[in-house]
C-alpha cells in the first residue's frame, strides 16, 4: 500500500469518493481511506434524491453539476449509477410558496437549470393520483430525479481508480501531524490479514501533501484530532417505505411513466415511487441531534428506532395528498443520522488555522452534492480557486465562539427548516440572543427587530412595540418595509444612528507590518491618521476580502471588514503573513473585534450632534474639514467616552464611525440618543443601510465582492494601485474584464423589490444577474447592483430584470447615482 501521496481523502461515502474521483482526474496522486466499507455511513441509508432546487447560487451550481455528472458516469465507468430521471414536482399550497418558487426561478435561470411552472389542473392531468384542489401550483424540474446512493458512490470510486487513485477500506485515521511541508497521518488497520475485525490493529503512517476530510457523521472526532471546531453534528432523519399501492400499480400498468419525486413543501415531506409503493420522507419538528461529541465505536451501519408519533402529522398529510395511500401498509422504515450544520449548508474549503487541510463536512444532501463538491473543491485545491464563489460554504463562516450545544440546537433547527418558507428576510430564532453588545437592551426597548451576524445581535429595523418580525416576512414588501423606508429617509434628511459593532476588526503591527500590508492589499497604504479602502486578493486574482485600513502609527494599522466574516478574514491574514516567512520582518496580528464597539452616525445633522458632545480645546473647529477631513481618523472624547472616530459613512452622507472600547457602549449610546433629540436623530437598522449604500454604488463583500470576480471587474479601479506589486496582481490582470459591476434603477412592481438574485436581460437574452437589490428613497423606485457583459455596462443602457416571474424595465445608472460628486459627504461645517 502507498505511504506517500499528493492528496489523501479521509472518508469513503459519496462525498469522499466524489472528491477522490475529481482529484485523480485532475492528475493528482490520490488515495482514499475508509474506516469501514465504501458507503457505510449516511450514504447507505440515504433516499438518493437529487433536488436541483436550492436558493443559494453556489449550491445551485454544485447540485447542477452533480446531476449532469451522474447522467454520464455509466458511459465512462461501465457501472450503472442507478439514476432515474423522473423529474421533481415541488407543490405549493399558498401564494407565498409560489412567490418563493418565482424567486428561486430567477436563481435557476442564471445558473441554467431547466424548470417550468404548472397549474393545479396541469398537475392533475399528468398525475391523477395527486389531490390538487387545495394547491396553487407547482414548480417542475424535468431533469431531476433520484439515484441509488451505493451505485453512484461505487461508480465514482471506479472512476477514481481508473484515473489512478488508490482506495483502501478498513483503515481508521487516528491522528494528524503537520511537519511544515506535509501531513503525517497515523492510521490503524481495522481488519487482520484474513479480513477479520480486530480490536487494536496494525498502525502505520501515510505522508500526504494535502488532506481532505469527508468523514460525515464522524466530523466531531475529526475536529478533535485536528484541534479545531467543526459544527457538523448528525440529526435523525426517518423515512418509511409502504407496501404496494394498487392504484399506483394500475396507473403504471396503463403505460404511464413513473411519478416525479413529489414534494409538498408546505406539508414538509417528499414522496417517490418505490417498487409499486411509496417512500415518504418527512422533515418534522423535534428531530433530535445525535452524537454531539463522537459516534460510539459500536455504531456502524446502524439505525435508530422509528418514532412514528413524531411524524404523524406529515404522514396524514401524505395520505391527504395521495388518497390511494390510505389503505397501504408500511413495509420498511429507516431512521438514521444525517449530518447538518447551523445554516444547513456544508463546510467546504480550507480548515481554519491549518495548511493544506481541506474540509468537506456537514452534508445534509450529500448524494446531491457529492459530484459538484468534488469538482469545485478540486478546482480550489489544484487551481487556487473555484470558478464560482465558494465563500458561502467556507468552514470559517462560523466563528470560534461556537459551542457544541449551539451547533446541536441550530442543526436541529436547520433540519426542521428544510421545507419552511425561505424568505430572503428570514431570521431564524434558535439560540438567540447570544452575542450582544452593551446597548442591546436599549435597542430592544426602542423596538429593534434583530437579525444576527456571526452570532451578534444587530438591529435590522425598528418597529412599534408588539410588532412581529416573524409575521411580517414576505417575498414582496413585508410589514417591515415602511419602517425601513422611514429610517432611510430620515438619515438622508436629518440623522441616523446605526449599531455596527459586528464589524470584524484586526490590529496589524510590528516592523514588517507596512511592507506586509503593502504586498497583501491592492491600494496605497494611508498616511498616519488617514484611511483607505483596499482589497486582498486570492492567488487567482479575485477578491478575497475588503478592508478599510486605518493607519494608527508608522507600523500599526487597524483593519475593518465585514462582520459576518471575522474568522474568515483572521485566518487569511494570519496564513498569508506566515506564508511570507518573515520576508518583511515580524508582523503581529490581533483580532480585536470583541474589544471595540462601533456606532455609525450619519446624516446632514450628524456634525451638529457630535458638536454638542465633543470635548476639545477648540470645539468650534474640531469637526471641520480642516481639522477632521473626510477619510481621516482622530482620537476624540465625547463627554466621558474615548472614541476612535473615523470620518466615513457607508450610507453616503456626512458621517462618522465611532469606534469605542466596547464597555463604553451603553454610555455612548445613551449620550448620542440624548444629544440627537433636538436634531431629528432616528435609529436606523441594517436593511435601510443596505438600501442607502446601493444608492452610492458601494459594493458589499459577499454580494458584489467575492472570489469569482476581480476588483477591476467590480469597477473598483480607483482602489487598485497598478504601480506597485501586490499579491494576485498578475493573475488579476490576466483575467481581464469578463463582466462589470453596475448599479441599476428599476421600474418594478408596486409591491416588491429585487433581492439580489434576479436575472438581467437584453433583447430576450440573459446578460447578467443582480447581486443586491432594494428600494431607493432618493429616486423613489427599486434599485439593484449586479454584473453584466462589459458592452452593456454603459450608463443609460436599457435592460430588463425578472422579478416574480415578470420582466421589468431597468437602466444602468452612473456609478454612485445619489450625490455622484460626494458633495454631501465632504460638506464643511
Amino acid at each position: 500500500m502507498k505511504t506517500h501521496v499528493k492528496a489523501l481523502v479521509v472518508g469513503g461515502g459519496a462525498v469522499g469518493c466524489g472528491i477522490a474521483y475529481h482529484l485523480a482526474k485532475a492528475g493528482w496522486d490520490t488515495m482514499l481511506v475508509e474506516r469501514d466499507e465504501l458507503t457505510a455511513g449516511s450514504t447507505w441509508h440515504a433516499a438518493g434524491l437529487l433536488p436541483l432546487f436550492n436558493m443559494g447560487y453556489a449550491t445551485g451550481h454544485i447540485h447542477d453539476y452533480s446531476v449532469k455528472l451522474y447522467a454520464r458516469l455509466e458511459e465512462e465507468t461501465g457501472l450503472n449509477a442507478g439514476f432515474t430521471r423522473c423529474g421533481n414536482l415541488r407543490m405549493a399550497q399558498t401564494d407565498a410558496r409560489m412567490d418563493e418558487y418565482k424567486l428561486y426561478s430567477s436563481t435557476a435561470e442564471t445558473i441554467g437549470i431547466e424548470h417550468e411552472f404548472l397549474t393545479p389542473q396541469q398537475i392533475k392531468d399528468r398525475w391523477p393520483l395527486v389531490r390538487t384542489e387545495d394547491l396553487k401550483g407547482a414548480l417542475f424540474h424535468p431533469t431531476d430525479g433520484y439515484i441509488n446512493p451505493a451505485d453512484v458512490t461505487q461508480a465514482m470510486a471506479k472512476g477514481a481508480r481508473m484515473a489512478g487513485a488508490t482506495l483502501e477500506r478498513k483503515i481508521q485515521v487516528n491522528g494528524y501531524r503537520w511537519t511544515g511541508e506535509e501531513w503525517i497521518v497515523t492510521c490503524e488497520r481495522m481488519v487482520d490479514r484474513g479480513g477479520n475485525l480486530v480490536g487494536a490493529g496494525e498502525t502505520f503512517e501515510i505522508h500526504a501533501e494535502h488532506v481532505v476530510t469527508a468523514t460525515g457523521n464522524h466530523a466531531q472526532r475529526t475536529a478533535r484530532l485536528l484541534g479545531i471546531k467543526i459544527p457538523a453534528i448528525p440529526v435523525e432523519h426517518q423515512y418509511i417505505v409502504t407496501d404496494r399501492d394498487p392504484a399506483l400499480a394500475a396507473f403504471r400498468a396503463e403505460g404511464h411513466p413513473e411519478h416525479p419525486v413529489l414534494r409538498d413543501a408546505d406539508a414538509k415531506w417528499y414522496v417517490r415511487e418505490e417498487r409499486g409503493g411509496w417512500i415518504l420522507g418527512p422533515y418534522e419538528d423535534g428531530a433530535p441531534a445525535r452524537f454531539p461529541y463522537e459516534v460510539p465505536a459500536g455504531f456502524r451501519a446502524d439505525l435508530f428506532p422509528l418514532d412514528l408519533e413524531r411524524i404523524e402529522e406529515e404522514y396524514m398529510s401524505f395520505i391527504h395528498r395521495i388518497p390511494s395511500s390510505e389503505e397501504v401498509g408500511l413495509k420498511d422504515d429507516f431512521n438514521g443520522p444525517i449530518c447538518y450544520t447551523p445554516d444547513g449548508n456544508p463546510l467546504v474549503g480550507p480548515a481554519p488555522g491549518l495548511r493544506n487541510m481541506w474540509l468537506a463536512e456537514g452534508f445534509s444532501f450529500g448524494i446531491t452534492a457529492a459530484g459538484g463538491i468534488g469538482h469545485y473543491l478540486t478546482q480550489m485545491m489544484t487551481e487556487g480557486e473555484a470558478e464560482i464563489d465558494m465563500a458561502s460554504l467556507d468552514p470559517k463562516r462560523f466563528g470560534r465562539w461556537m459551542t457544541t450545544e449551539y451547533a446541536a440546537r441550530k442543526n436541529e433547527e436547520a433540519y426542521a427548516n428544510v421545507f419552511v418558507l425561505h424568505h430572503p428576510d428570514e431570521e431564524r430564532e434558535a439560540c438567540r440572543p447570544l452575542r450582544t453588545a452593551p446597548a442591546y437592551d436599549r435597542q430592544i426597548a426602542a423596538g429593534a427587530q434583530m437579525g444576527q451576524v456571526n452570532g451578534w445581535e444587530r438591529p435590522n429595523y425598528y418597529a412599534p412595540q408588539g410588532f412581529s418580525d416573524h409575521d411580517s416576512r414576505s417575498f414582496r414588501r413585508g410589514g417591515w418595509w415602511q419602517y425601513a423606508r422611514d429610517e432611510a429617509q430620515a438619515l438622508r434628511e436629518t440623522a441616523g444612528l446605526i449599531d455596527a459593532s459586528a464589524f470584524a476588526k484586526h490590529e496589524v503591527s510590528g516592523p514588517g507590518a507596512t511592507q506586509f500590508l503593502d504586498w497583501f492589499t491592492t491600494n496605497k497604504l494611508p498616511k498616519v491618521g488617514r484611511i483607505n479602502l483596499t482589497y486582498a486578493l486570492t492567488e487567482t486574482g479575485t477578491t478575497r476580502t475588503e478592508y478599510t485600513i486605518v493607519r494608527l502609527a508608522e507600523d500599526r494599522y487597524y483593519l475593518i471588514s465585514a462582520g459576518a466574516w471575522a474568522d474568515y478574514d483572521s485566518d487569511y491574514l494570519r496564513k498569508m503573513a506566515e506564508e511570507m516567512g518573515g520576508e518583511f520582518g515580524a508582523v503581529d496580528i490581533h483580532d480585536v473585534t470583541n474589544q471595540w464597539g462601533v456606532f455609525a452616525l450619519a446624516g446632514p445633522n450628524s456634525r451638529a450632534i457630535l458638536a454638542d458632545l465633543i470635548r476639545d480645546a477648540e470645539p468650534e473647529t474640531a469637526l471641520s474639514n480642516k481639522r477632521f477631513p473626510w477619510l481621516s481618523m482622530r482620537e476624540i472624547e465625547l463627554m466621558m467616552a474615548p472614541v476612535r472616530a473615523i470620518r466615513v459613512a457607508y450610507t453616503g452622507e456626512l458621517g462618522w464611525e465611532l469606534h469605542h472600547p466596547i464597555e463604553f457602549g451603553r454610555y455612548l449610546w445613551d449620550l448620542l440618543i440624548k444629544a440627537g433629540e433636538k436634531h431629528g436623530l432616528k435609529l436606523v437598522g441594517a436593511r435601510a443601510q443596505n438600501w442607502l449604500r446601493q444608492e452610492k454604488s458601494y459594493r458589499a463583500f459577499g454580494t458584489e465582492l467575492g472570489r469569482d470576480a476581480t476588483p477591476l471587474e467590480a469597477g473598483l479601479d480607483r482602489f487598485v494601485d497598478l504601480d506597485k506589486d501586490f499579491n494576485g496582481k498578475a493573475a488579476m490582470q490576466d483575467k481581464g474584464i469578463r463582466s462589470l459591476c453596475v448599479t441599476l434603477l428599476i421600474d418594478g412592481p408596486d409591491d416588491a423589490d429585487p433581492w439580489g438574485r434576479e436575472g438581467l436581460f437584453a433583447n430576450g437574452e440573459r446578460v447578467g444577474r443582480l447581486t443586491s437589490g432594494g428600494y431607493s428613497v432618493g429616486f423613489g423606485k427599486q434599485i439593484g447592483m449586479g454584473y453584466v457583459r462589459p458592452d452593456l455596462a454603459t450608463p443609460g443602457t436599457k435592460l430588463k430584470v425578472r422579478m416574480l416571474g415578470n420582466l421589468y424595465d431597468a437602466e444602468v445608472a452612473e456609478d454612485s447615482p445619489y450625490d455622484p460628486t460626494n458633495a454631501r459627504i465632504r460638506v464643511d461645517g
